[in-house]
């Protein structure tokens, strides 16, 4: 297929600034069969599954090859998108691609960003095929924010496709701007979620590692002080094993 259509879904979340500094950069793209949608998560907030979704049954309903999630705060340089198609039509059992991809630790239940084999590439800049979406259906709300990328991955996976990282398609991305890193919200989602994505995915007896491993953080933060860090890690424990799962604010 000679340039496959593609879909470029980008969130805005409260800076314009970023989003129209990412805009600005795919003005450049040496590729001309592309449409981008900014899905606005001002008003209300769906987060990033839930922002996303909207964005992907636009883009099949309107045929595109590929659906490209791309963060605002990124900047792109004008040969990447290139750069991803290549890569992903040249073999049929690619499904994920980005520049950006890690390794999960199941213990700890977190990602780690790494530059070479990946377990999952990292939705700040992913490019999934249609097909792919066809099979493994829309992201997973209950996340909100962070792990709905490596659920994604690791559901491709498990049906055959491969995540691959493509380092030639180059991007600048502006770490955590939607969440400042280790803030309140950072450090709850990934502690939430990353149990939530080990019950989800992880082997059984890696399952039930992470869940001991939770329950000694826990008690480790009952005899801190009450630090911004040690809340945010209780509650986002104390809320999974609740179920409690969607946008904190929701029942706090």
């Amino acid at each position: 297929m000679k340039n496959p259509k593609v879909f470029i879904i980008i969130l805005h979340f409260g800076n314009p600034k970023n989003t129209e500094e990412c805009l600005k950069s795919l003005e450049s793209l040496e590729y001309d069969n592309f449409e981008t949608v900014v899905i606005d998560n001002t008003k209300e907030n769906r987060g990033f599954a839930g922002g996303n979704n909207i964005g992907i049954k636009q883009a099949l309903e309107k045929g595109a090859d590929y659906i490209l999630f791309l963060n605002n705060d990124t900047v792109v340089e004008p040969s990447f998108l290139k750069e991803l198609v290549k890569a992903g039509e040249s073999n049929k059992k690619i499904g994920i691609l980005g520049p950006i991809g890690g390794k999960i630790n199941w213990l700890y239940t977190k990602g780690i960003h790494v530059t070479k084999d990946v377990d999952y590439i990292s939705g700040a800049c992913m490019l999934v095929k249609r097909e792919v979406i066809e099979k493994i259906g829309l992201m997973l709300e209950q996340y909100f924010l962070y792990f709905e990328d490596v659920e994604w991955c690791l559901k491709t996976r498990k049906v055959g496709y491969k995540c691959v990282l493509v380092p030639e398609a180059k991007i600048w991305h502006k770490v955590s701007s939607s969440t400042q890193a280790e803030s309140f919200s950072y450090i709850y989602y990934h502690f939430r979620n990353g149990l939530l994505l080990a019950r989800r995915n992880a082997p059984f007896f890696i399952k039930l590692l992470a869940y001991f491993v939770s329950f000694l953080v826990y008690i480790k933060q009952l005899i801190k002080s009450s630090s911004k860090w040690t809340k945010a890690i209780k509650m986002g424990i104390k809320d999974f094993y609740k179920g409690r799962f969607g946008k904190y604010e929701n029942w706090h």
